[in-house]
């Protein structure tokens, strides 16, 4: 477990949703010639190389989703051992005074494999996303009872660290109001669960503890204005 700030800084990064969006996309072999690629939580590539692509470079993990890759940790943390890991979560679990029971775990994995590059997202940078989030809404992350997602402090990550940002599968704001839109898992790798469109609608409007995923997707569209942030698979009309 390295105390250092995470340096990296890539001209060109994939991010890759775990959207049911990336099933059938043929994207591999595109996203693989992407000097950077991006990825979050468990969302597996093995058996899923044609569409998502066989490399990672970044994976950014919630602290929920830490005990899904302890069930294959093999394949997390010894074959893929040049992929940096970076985890996120509230206090409780990453404090580091020996009560933090995520922290205490990934303290753990590090010592169990060396070589592995662990980062964990630091308070004030957790607090910096809650202002973010706040800055861009005019609502108070807390107040709404809602929890950033994964791909939010990925997308915070990416725009820190590349120049020039390739999303791959991931919808727009208004995407699942569509018509004629799309029907596909929440998650490439869980085919027979919620659907995305379902999962984002019961997130958006939930009183407590809901992700705010339509509205964290207008923040990028925004942010693609700012930024050279392109969508693919679907592509969006900014």
């Amino acid at each position: 477990m390295k105390s250092l700030f995470l340096d990296m800084h890539c001209n060109h990064c994939a991010l890759v949703s775990s959207s049911g969006q990336m099933i059938r996309a043929g994207l591999g072999e595109e996203i693989d010639r992407i000097e950077c690629v991006i990825r979050m939580n468990n969302a597996p590539t093995k058996g899923y190389e044609k569409d998502v692509g066989s490399r990672t470079s970044i994976r950014v993990v919630s602290h929920t989703s830490v005990p899904m890759l302890l069930k294959n940790e093999r394949y997390y943390f010894r074959h893929s051992r040049n992929t940096t890991y970076v985890f996120w979560g509230p206090e409780r679990n990453m404090r580091q005074d020996g009560k933090g029971r995520i922290f205490n775990t990934l303290l753990k994995i590090a010592n169990k494999y060396p070589k592995v590059r662990i980062y964990t997202v630091s308070r004030e940078k957790i607090q910096y996303c809650d202002s973010v989030f706040q800055n861009e809404t005019g609502k108070n992350r807390m107040k709404t009872g809602a929890f950033l997602s994964t791909g939010f402090f990925a997308m915070i990550l990416a725009v820190d660290m590349c120049d020039t940002i390739s999303v791959y599968g991931m919808i727009d704001d208004n995407y699942c109001n569509r018509a004629n839109h799309s029907v596909v898992p929440y998650h490439y790798y869980e085919q027979n669960r919620i659907n995305e469109c379902r999962m984002y609608k019961i997130h958006e409007h939930t009183q407590r503890g809901g992700h705010r995923f339509i509205t964290e997707k207008a923040i990028y569209a925004k942010w693609a204005t700012q930024h050279k942030i392109e969508f693919n698979h679907p592509s969006w009309s900014l």
